[in-house]
């Protein structure tokens, strides 16, 4: 059949509940994030929360690429969250995928794991640099970069909206979200350093990310902090430049106007 609707095995039990949930999807109210392409709705079920992610639906060569070639977002992102937890990395615990195809067609895609409600993301590490524990939890940061590579896991959208962080009694446990672009396997030192360009602008935390990686490695803080803050420029310019040429291909959509 051209659809498809998996259940983890040891949460059979919420399968009835999930596809309802997935049904009923437009009718749930509360919205995670800023659902600006795909959205994600927090839903109650045996009164617990969940994720569901609703994944837009493809141009039409990606409807053809998703329908007979490449895997889907929802379904790499549950296989990807297998992975990570077999690995020891955390994120949300994946429950569910389900993809709808017609004969020739992708369409749609959902993602649903379990919510998890942390106390801050790293993106406000980039904007309150009043944060008692700031450096406390960019150095542990780093070091939970450091066990992704040191397991051949590259984070793809390492960015600073996909890493949610807990404050623990022992420290800080990171989840990643987000995770449909990833690559497994040896990682060269220069992919490494390339992984750290979209988390921040800030040339101070680049030097606190530089230093604290040196003391994982071994390798020379000097050079890992000339190519982490080379890196970081050349995606900011890429970025801004990205940005200008929609500005003025789709002059008259707001997002590219502000």
């Amino acid at each position: 059949m051209p659809n498809r609707f998996v259940v983890h095995n040891s949460k059979i039990d919420l399968k009835p509940l999930v596809k309802e949930a997935i049904r009923d999807f437009e009718n749930y109210k509360e919205i995670l994030g800023d659902a600006e392409r795909n959205v994600i709705k927090i839903v109650r079920l045996n009164d617990k929360k969940y994720a569901i992610k609703s994944f837009k639906i493809p141009n039409v060569i990606n409807q053809i690429a998703y329908r007979f070639f490449r895997k889907s977002k929802a379904e790499r992102s549950y296989m990807y969250a297998n992975n990570l937890l077999e690995a020891g990395i955390k994120t949300p615990f994946p429950i569910a995928y389900d993809i709808r195809r017609t004969p020739f067609l992708f369409k749609k895609s959902y993602y649903v794991s379990e919510l998890v409600e942390c106390d801050l993301t790293y993106r406000e590490l980039t904007t309150d640099f009043s944060i008692a524990d700031h450096e406390d939890i960019l150095r542990a940061f780093t070091r939970f970069t450091y066990e992704l590579h040191k397991n051949g896991i590259n984070f793809l959208d390492h960015s600073p909206g996909n890493t949610l962080i807990e404050r623990t009694k022992n420290g800080y446990e990171f989840y990643l979200v987000d995770l449909n672009r990833m690559e497994f396997g040896e990682m060269s030192f220069e992919t490494r350093i390339k992984n750290f360009a979209r988390l921040t602008i800030h040339e101070s935390m680049i030097k606190i990310m530089s230093n604290e990686y040196a003391k994982c490695t071994g390798e020379k803080e000097s050079e890992i902090f000339r190519l982490m803050w080379q890196y970081t420029q050349e995606f900011q310019n890429r970025y801004h430049g990205k940005r200008k040429l929609k500005r003025k291909i789709f002059f008259w959509k707001k997002k590219y106007r502000d």
